[in-house]
């Protein structure tokens, strides 16, 4: 009888045969993935004590068929086929059922749980989403089946190749599978370069929700604890899936034939482009000025000046778009600059403005009053520039920017430049003053309301972010465009809820954390949310227990993409407030955390189908028993 595995090559002609030397059993098996696999077994004392191993006779294998075995610490299922034997992991991969409980028919081995298919000789899955089955070299000695399980090994490669093959058929167990081997083998940044990769090639219209969401979560890693880390990758993994599923192809354009253009030329073209809502054309000065070696700094400029050229584009989703390319780039140590930020030309070219939107235009138009305030902020920046060293904070900004008329808001926000507030720090108000919106948004208020404070607040962060790394007049348009949208979101906050003030008493330990999970376990527990949060915060100059519980508890609803943009803006918001330069002020820190947990707790609790399938993959990772109990 031969070995289970037949010889592929004209090298391996020998395989699965027995050949005596000095004292020695040769044994010349082909693993096909590893080519011919030579090892010796020292037959002195009458056992083999090399990688193959005698697991049961081929009588015993006769009488049974299909059976399952104990080979050092794997389960094998041995199946006695056509003549042959052939020896594949017991458990089947999609969900661990014994396939020794399963059937042979024609060379395929079926698993009767999901009616998963299985080729008997490679271990190839005919049905994709249940993975290959491992399978392992057999041969046959003096009447006794032997089994090597030590030449397999589960490579990384494969599990990128899984990662692949799950994005693209959006299978959402796979890639939960993938995530955490990667994971756990110190491979992340596979995992996100892959993710990121294909988000920007399999979706025609460019970036989306997925890759945003992908984005978000690559932030929140570091905050995570190193159990949730995995879980994180597998929800911003799935969405890119989601978003590109059934999506076509996007190419990217070539350079100019001379991408060493002037630059500055480039950048008035891309504007002038996306003004005119020509896309292509737009597509090819960013991919020209990328060529011609124009850095980060000049491309967030490039990008953002256009995407600020009109109002507020769709609710500010392409400036939240394009800092979060810029972000993950800098995460991927910028690999792939052309593919990733070409993905965000169509979204600008096509995006509405509020030059379009009655809410803009009356009773109050402030696009006029916005276009007479962007003539004066040379001047301002210029005045404030000498006053800088002087500045010592405006404890007042923050109340005004959510009470002053759109004029008199405006008017503020110049003194405020001139009198030597820094840009950044008004950026860093105007996004403060957002924050809070959320952090008082009342509960009469209907549950979509609160996606649009939620816009206003991650236009605001991605304008701050954008204009720290390329400080710019016309990024600076858009702390302005933010402070308008706060104005417009005034009512949200008619009435206001209260602002949890926290206590000081007690301590800051897991048990107010625990709390806040189970006050999420129940539908709307948006005020005794807050109040838990303040509460903890007070109490603790250590914001990394809260910042882990709250990233926990965002993981374990169903994806919701505002949500988890909430949570993360809050984050940045809040390493913002305690970055900053300035003296001490009014901006306290934790309003960031009773945002988040106020958003999380309005739309929480969900199905969480997703977290089961996670729960699922990491089961299987971790070897349970998945049909028992």
């Amino acid at each position: 009888m031969h070995a289970g595995r037949r010889p592929q090559t004209p090298a391996a002609i020998l395989a699965g045969s027995l050949r005596k030397a000095g004292g020695h059993v040769l044994l010349s098996i082909l693993h096909p993935s590893q080519g011919d696999v030579t090892m010796k077994a020292n037959l002195s004392n009458g056992a083999v004590t090399a990688s193959f191993q005698r697991v049961m006779s081929m009588e015993e294998l006769r009488a049974q068929g299909l059976a399952s075995v104990q080979v050092g610490d794997r389960v094998v299922a041995l199946v006695l086929h056509e003549d042959q034997v052939y020896a594949v992991d017991n458990r089947c991969p999609h969900m661990g059922f014994p396939l020794d409980k399963g059937s042979v028919h024609n060379g395929i081995l079926t698993c009767h749980w999901h009616h998963a298919r299985f080729d008997l000789q490679s271990g190839g899955a005919f049905d994709l989403w249940a993975d290959d089955v491992p399978s392992f070299p057999v041969t046959i000695h003096e009447g006794d089946v032997w089994v090597d399980v030590a030449t397999y090994s589960d490579a990384e490669e494969a599990s990128r190749q899984r990662l692949r093959m799950g994005l693209e058929r959006n299978l959402s167990l796979v890639i939960g599978k993938s995530a955490i081997l990667l994971e756990e083998r110190g491979n992340a940044q596979a995992a996100i370069e892959a993710g990121l990769a294909f988000g920007c090639e399999y979706r025609q219209a460019g970036w989306g929700q997925g890759l945003t969401i992908l984005g978000c979560m690559v932030n929140l890693l570091s905050d995570l604890d190193k159990a949730d880390r995995p879980r994180a990758l597998f929800h911003g993994l799935s969405a890119v899936a989601d978003d590109t599923a059934g999506a076509p192809y996007r190419y990217v354009v070539r350079p100019l034939p001379d991408p060493a253009a002037d630059r500055s030329r480039l950048k008035a073209w891309f504007r002038q482009f996306i003004e005119v809502r020509d896309a292509e054309g737009a597509e090819r000065c960013l991919v020209s000025a990328i060529q011609g070696g124009a850095d980060p700094a000049f491309l967030m400029d490039m990008l953002g000046a256009a995407a600020t050229d009109r109002r507020y584009i769709d609710m500010g989703h392409p400036m939240d778009f394009t800092n979060k390319a810029f972000q993950i780039l800098d995460h991927t140590r910028w690999q792939t600059p052309e593919r990733v930020l070409t993905s965000l030309v169509q979204g600008m070219a096509m995006a509405r403005r509020m030059e379009e939107s009655n809410a803009w235009r009356a009773p109050v138009d402030l696009i006029a009053l916005l276009g007479g305030a962007f003539e004066a902020l040379d001047a301002a920046l210029a005045t404030g520039a000498a006053r800088r060293d002087a500045w010592t904070g405006d404890p007042a900004l923050v109340a005004d920017l959510l009470a002053l008329e759109p004029a008199d808001l405006m008017a503020r926000m110049l003194d405020a430049l001139r009198a030597g507030m820094p840009p950044d720090e008004l950026a860093l108000h105007v996004c403060f003053a957002a924050a809070t919106r959320i952090a008082q948004f009342h509960t009469s208020n209907e549950i979509a309301d609160w996606d649009t404070a939620l816009h206003t607040f991650t236009f605001s962060n991605a304008v701050m972010q954008a204009y720290r790394r390329a400080p710019s007049t016309a990024l600076l348009r858009g702390v302005f465009d933010a402070a308008m949208s706060v104005h417009l979101d005034r009512f949200l906050n008619i009435p206001a809820a209260r602002l949890p003030t926290g206590n000081a008493q007690g301590t800051a330990d897991d048990d107010a954390l625990d709390a806040l999970g189970a006050l999420l376990d129940h539908q709307y527990q948006v005020t005794p949310a807050a109040e838990t949060v303040a509460a903890y915060a007070v109490r603790t100059a250590d914001y990394r227990g809260l910042r882990a519980r709250l990233g926990r508890y965002l993981l374990r609803e169903d994806r919701d993409f505002h949500t988890i943009q909430c949570v993360e803006a809050a984050f940045a918001l809040h390493d913002a407030l305690r970055a900053r330069r300035a003296a001490p002020s009014t901006l306290n820190p934790d309003v960031a955390f009773i945002a988040a947990a106020r958003y999380l707790a309005a739309h929480a609790p969900t199905m969480r189908a997703q977290g089961q399938t996670y729960d699922i993959a990491l089961r299987l990772h971790r070897g349970d028993r998945m049909f028992e109990g």
